[in-house]
C-alpha cells in the first residue's frame, strides 16, 4: 500500500489505498538506476549461463560463490570456495563510486534465476545477521521487477500528509502547511501499526540496489510471484559482519575467506 519513492527516501502511500495522500521515511535503501550498460548485462549473463544453475526453492535456480555455512550450528569453513567468478571484478570496482558502499568487501555471491513459468519468488525473510554484514547488494538483470517489504514489529509509523509540487513531486509538509493563499491548516501525523504497511520498492532492469540500516534489520524482503512477468536473474552480493571483520573474534577466518573471495578466480561451489 505503499511504494518507494528514490528521488526523496519516502514511502508514499498508493493512490487507490486508504493511506493516499500520507508518506513516512523510508531509511536504508539505495538504489542506482542503469548501473551497468545493455551490453554488460548480456555479457554477465551469458558467463553465468555457461555454468549450471542449482535447482533451489520456491521454483528459483541459484548459482553459489562462497564459503561453507551452517546457520543453525554457526559453523563455517572455505570448503570449495574458490572465490568470486572473474566477471564480478569489474561489477564490485563500480561499486566503490557509491556513496554508501564504501569499504564493501563481498565475500560471498550469490545469482538467481526467476521465471514466470516455475512459479519463481522468495518469501518474506531477513537475511542472516550472524555472518552476513549491514549491507545487502543486488543487481537486478533482464527484467524488472519488485521488492516487497513488510515489518512484523509490533511498533508504530507516524505518517505525515503529502503535498503535490508543480513537478509532480511529493514532500512532507511540516506541522502547518499552506493549503491556498492566505489560509494555514494544522496537519496531524498519523500513527498505524508496523503490521498494517508494505512498502513496495521498484526495481528496474540493470539497477542495483543496497539493502542497509532499517531496511535490513527491520524490515523483511521479498519478491511475489506476480512481480516476475519475464526472466530475472539476480546478483547479490554480501560482505561479512562484525564478527569476522577486523577486532572480531573470529577475524583471521575473515581474513582468508575475503582472500579467497576477491581473488574473482571461482566457480560455483
Amino acid at each position: 500500500n505503499f511504494t518507494y519513492c528514490p528521488a526523496t527516501g519516502l514511502a508514499k502511500g498508493n493512490e487507490h489505498s486508504e493511506f493516499a495522500g500520507w508518506a513516512f521515511p523510508f531509511p536504508g535503501v539505495f538504489l542506482m538506476e542503469e548501473f551497468i550498460s545493455e551490453d554488460e548485462e548480456s555479457e554477465i549473463v551469458e558467463l553465468m549461463d555457461r555454468d549450471d544453475w542449482k535447482p533451489s526453492q520456491s521454483g528459483r535456480k541459484k548459482q553459489d560463490y562462497g564459503p561453507k555455512v551452517n546457520f543453525k550450528k554457526q559453523r563455517l569453513k572455505a570448503g570449495s570456495f574458490t572465490g568470486l567468478p572473474s566477471f564480478s571484478k569489474k561489477i564490485v570496482a563500480q561499486m566503490k563510486g557509491c556513496s554508501v558502499l564504501g569499504g564493501f568487501l563481498p565475500v560471498e555471491q550469490c545469482n538467481l534465476d526467476y521465471l514466470p513459468e516455475r512459479g519463481s519468488a522468495i518469501d518474506p525473510h531477513f537475511d542472516d545477521w550472524w555472518l552476513w554484514g549491514e549491507r545487502l547488494v543486488s543487481l537486478n538483470l533482464l527484467s524488472k521487477t519488485v521488492l516487497s517489504m513488510s515489518c512484523d514489529s509490533d511498533d508504530t509509523i507516524q505518517l505525515f500528509p503529502t503535498f503535490g509540487k508543480e513537478n509532480g513531486e511529493l514532500s512532507p509538509p511540516g506541522p502547518l502547511a499552506e493549503m491556498s493563499e492566505g489560509m494555514n491548516c494544522t496537519l496531524s501525523p498519523w500513527l498505524v501499526p508496523s503490521r498494517e504497511v508494505a512498502v513496495a520498492v521498484p526495481l528496474p532492469r540493470r539497477s542495483l540496489v543496497v539493502l542497509y540500516g532499517d531496511a535490513r534489520y527491520k524490515w523483511k524482503h521479498a519478491i511475489y510471484r506476480k512481480h516476475i512477468e519475464h526472466r530475472r536473474v539476480c546478483v547479490t552480493f554480501r560482505e561479512l559482519s562484525a564478527e569476522f571483520s577486523a577486532g572480531g573474534r573470529h577475524e583471521e577466518l575473515g581474513k582468508e575467506l575475503l582472500e579467497i573471495a576477491l581473488s574473482f578466480q571461482g566457480r560455483p561451489v
